[in-house]
């Protein structure tokens, strides 16, 4: 993607999407945190019909670890690796009571350093709970800042440094969301729905003709 198209890329999304949010459902810090471990190799969707169940009886650090692992296990079982995941909450629950004072951190080596929660999740709970402008890569923002030439790279680090390097500083707030939400509606990964694509006029990877009737249209 040509640098001269990235400020009209995003500002196309924003303009359709001004306020974007994560689809994932919570109403605290914690919550978020818990529903974001749980969503690797997940689907949103799925993790919040979990969820709804399960932040009903344990949405703060002390109820999950009461709760404990098995009846975490029994609320999130629909979810795929959910022993693990139930056991990574429980803990990182522990942690929080026991290192943070029943907090999330604002600090990424101390999200990190939680069970189950690696650089993506970090990226997700410092953006949407404290409000930096970090670059989430899940599959659908590595799938378009590839395709689109917008971030390519061979792995997500390499991408989210990319996008953070590209990405025109009025956007990055959020950028993550657009990108995601797009990636998971739009440019998608069997067939992207190039067609309907509001921004293929500035994507490397989008048919030619499209590109030309998308530039008469505008």
């Amino acid at each position: 993607m040509k640098t001269s198209s990235i400020e009209p890329f995003f500002a196309t999304l924003r303009a359709a999407n001004p306020h974007p949010v994560t689809e994932l459902e919570y109403t605290n810090a914690f919550e978020l945190l818990a529903a974001v471990l749980l969503s690797a190799q997940a689907t949103d969707m799925g993790v919040n019909k979990a969820t709804r169940r399960l932040f009903a009886v344990a949405n703060t650090p002390q109820k999950m670890l009461a709760l404990g692992v098995e009846r975490v296990s029994d609320f999130i079982k629909t979810i795929g690796l959910y022993r693990n995941k139930a056991r990574n909450l429980v803990e990182t629950s522990r942690i929080l009571i026991e290192e943070h004072g029943g907090k999330v951190p604002h600090n990424r080596e101390a999200l990190e350093a939680l069970p189950g929660v690696g650089r993506k999740t970090a990226n997700v709970v410092l953006n949407v709970v404290f409000g930096e402008p970090t670059m989430a890569v899940d599959t659908h923002i590595f799938r378009v800042g590839n395709r689109t030439g917008l971030a390519p790279g061979k792995n997500p680090l390499e991408v989210e440094l990319g996008l953070l390097k590209r990405v025109p500083a009025d956007y990055l707030q959020h950028a993550h969301h657009w990108l995601i939400l797009h990636g998971r509606y739009v440019c998608q990964a069997r067939r992207p729905l190039c067609e309907q694509c509001s921004v293929a006029r500035y994507c490397d990877s989008a048919p030619p003709g499209l590109i030309a009737k998308s530039a008469e249209a505008a």
